[in-house]
Order: structure tokens, then sequence, then C-alpha cells
């Protein structure tokens, strides 16, 4: 029997794939070269919140069951601290200083594993793609956030989220943003995303009253600055800016 295939039934099993290759990697399929789909805004909407809360619960409680007892006790304390505060709904940011073989990435996969078991919304990014693949759901944090491409003196930065977006619909509802190796970002990329939180969330707290993970280790990554020298970046790295004074840091020892 031969089916006539119809415009309509082409654009739903577009719709179908890009949804599924944004779950796994986060790219619409034109920065792919594939043919797209044609998505009303409410598709839109609905393809960011459905990555960010379509995780298998079972998957994630087993998860959660095998590997929580694994945690050595200072990890347990960093855990149970980030935890409290994200229940307690204190909002903040927290530095996970953490140099190689502290197990970093698995407390931040646990977390992320327990929030989400939860029902509770979390983006995951990195300053590397190869960063983000190693956190679970992990993406970069330039093409997630929409990060300014250039940062300038003087100038307040925002990411590129319009409200009433798909993008800006997952900021607002999230309880927590974790960025890892973020040692290596811009200043400005943090200052960016804390004025487009308190905007999108109507929120004038630090990150918009939302609990901000960033990790990483200054002793091995900075900023990189094109022909800039050590002072340069320095002057770029996040200990520079205004917000670093708000946050809270946990030591390598404590991870």
């Amino acid at each position: 029997m031969n089916l006539d295939y119809t415009p309509d039934m082409f654009n739903q099993a577009l719709i179908i794939i890009e949804s599924k290759v944004l779950e796994m990697g986060g790219k619409e399929l034109e920065k792919l070269e594939l043919p797209t789909s044609q998505r009303n805004s409410g598709d839109r909407l609905n393809s960011e919140m459905l990555r960010e809360t379509s995780y298998d619960v079972k998957e994630l409680d087993a998860y959660i069951t095998a590997n929580e007892p694994l945690l050595v006790p200072d990890q347990r304390a960093a855990y149970n601290a980030i935890l409290t505060q994200i229940e307690k709904k204190t909002s903040g940011t927290i530095f996970l200083d953490a140099p190689d073989g502290t197990g970093k990435t698995f407390v931040i996969n646990l977390l992320l594993a327990k929030i989400r078991h939860q029902s509770k919304i979390t983006i995951t990014v990195a300053s590397s793609g190869i960063a983000a693949t190693l956190v679970h759901g992990g993406r970069t944090a330039h093409s997630t956030l929409k990060l300014p491409l250039k940062f300038l003196e003087n100038q307040t930065h925002l990411c590129s989220i319009t409200k009433g977006t798909g993008e800006a619909k997952v900021l607002q509802e999230c309880e927590l943003v974790v960025w890892d190796e973020c040692t290596m970002a811009h200043r400005y990329a943090l200052e960016a995303l804390n004025h487009t939180l308190q905007d999108l969330r109507n929120n004038g707290k630090n990150m918009g009253g939302v609990v901000v993970l960033i990790a990483g280790d200054f002793r091995q990554t900075l900023p990189v600055i094109p022909k800039g020298t050590m002072p340069d970046e320095l002057k770029t790295c996040l200990k520079s800016s205004y917000l670093w004074r708000h946050v809270a840091s946990l030591t390598g020892a404590q991870v």
C-alpha cells in the first residue's frame, strides 16, 4: 500500500528528530546543515523544557542508590551543604575549588541526579566542549547561555536570551545552574549570567535568587586572552569580578 506523505507529516518527523538532537546535543538541525523543521513558538518553548525535564526517574534513583554510599566524608559534606541550600531556597553562588583527583565531577553528577530525581530543573554547562561531555546533560556555556562573543570594558553584558523563549523559561524555572571549568571563563561571562537571571526572574538578588554552582581550578586554567599578558589574564578572571565577594568557596579538601 502506498502512503501519500504530506508536507505536514515531513515537518512533524523533523520536529521529532530535532527534539531528540536538542536533547542529546543541544543543537538545532540548521546548525548541523540538515533540513529544518517549521516550529511555532509553543513548539520551541516545549522543546527546551522537554530537554531539561525528560529524565528517567527509575534510572536516576538507581544511580543515586549506587553512588551516594561511595561519597567520602568531605565529598558528602559538600554534597549535603549544596542540597540544603537548594532545599531552603537560599540563593547564592558556590565555588568548588577542585584540583584533579578530588572527585569534583562525581559529586556534580550525583547532585544533578538528586535534583532531577526531585523533578526540579537544573541547567548544566561547561566552559569547554570536553568538560561538557563529562557532566550529565552538559552543554557548552556559550551555546546554552547565549553569551556575548566579545566583552567590552565598562559595559553591562547580557546573555542573548529573550523573555518568552524556551531558554528564558528554563532559566526562570531552574533551581540550580552548574558551570564546570568556570575558571576558564571571562569574568564578564559570569556577570552576564547574573544580569540575565536578575532580569528574567525579576529578582534583584545575586543570580536572580537561584543557586549557582561554579567549579574549577585556578591553579590550572585561567581565561585565555589572545596576545594578553599575565596581568591581563588576572584582570579578566572570576576573582576580579565584583561578584566574587559574594561567592562561598569549598576547598579541594572538602570536595
